[in-house]
């Protein structure tokens, strides 16, 4: 007997909706499951190892047309990162010139930088509660090498 559990048509467009925007519950709605229990059977569903597989199989399609990976993300956090530690001058409005003047003081996005910083942390592994690092091998090289540089200054 084979371990492989066809979908419904119903099922099938539950994962198809699920995948639009996470929300099980609207997914339901949309696959024609009852309004009055669709947060049930929405939850029940995501628990079924073969609608939760082809969830998986729908996502990481949708990624790989994206072209979306573990290095853009990270990359795009290093980028994030960089931008938000960029100092930009404090301008104030000189009535007499009536321009904006430097007040000899900076500013950087300290919040949007710490993020992106305790992300790329959280993701190699920085953070785990034994301390130890942990670096997933499908993390490149390269890919660790730039994050060192960007961290190391």
């Amino acid at each position: 007997m084979s371990d492989i559990v066809k979908l419904t048509a119903k099922q099938e467009m539950f994962c198809q909706e699920y995948i639009v925007d996470l929300n099980a519950t609207q997914a339901a709605i949309r696959a024609g499951y009852s309004s009055d229990t669709a947060n049930q059977i929405g939850s029940e569903n995501l628990a079924k190892p073969h609608i939760y597989t082809r969830i998986c199989e729908l996502q990481k399609d949708k990624l790989e047309k994206l072209h979306i990976n573990q290095e853009w993300v990270l990359q795009r956090l290093v980028d994030i990162s960089d931008r938000c530690m960029q100092q930009e001058p404090v301008l104030e409005w000189d009535f007499e010139e009536k321009c904006f003047k430097p007040t000899g003081e900076w500013k950087f996005d300290a919040l949007g930088a710490n993020k992106a910083t305790e992300l790329i942390g959280k993701h190699i592994g920085i953070f785990e509660k034994d301390n130890k690092q942990k670096v997933p091998d499908a993390i490149s090289p390269e890919i660790l090498a730039a994050i060192a540089a960007k961290l190391n200054g």
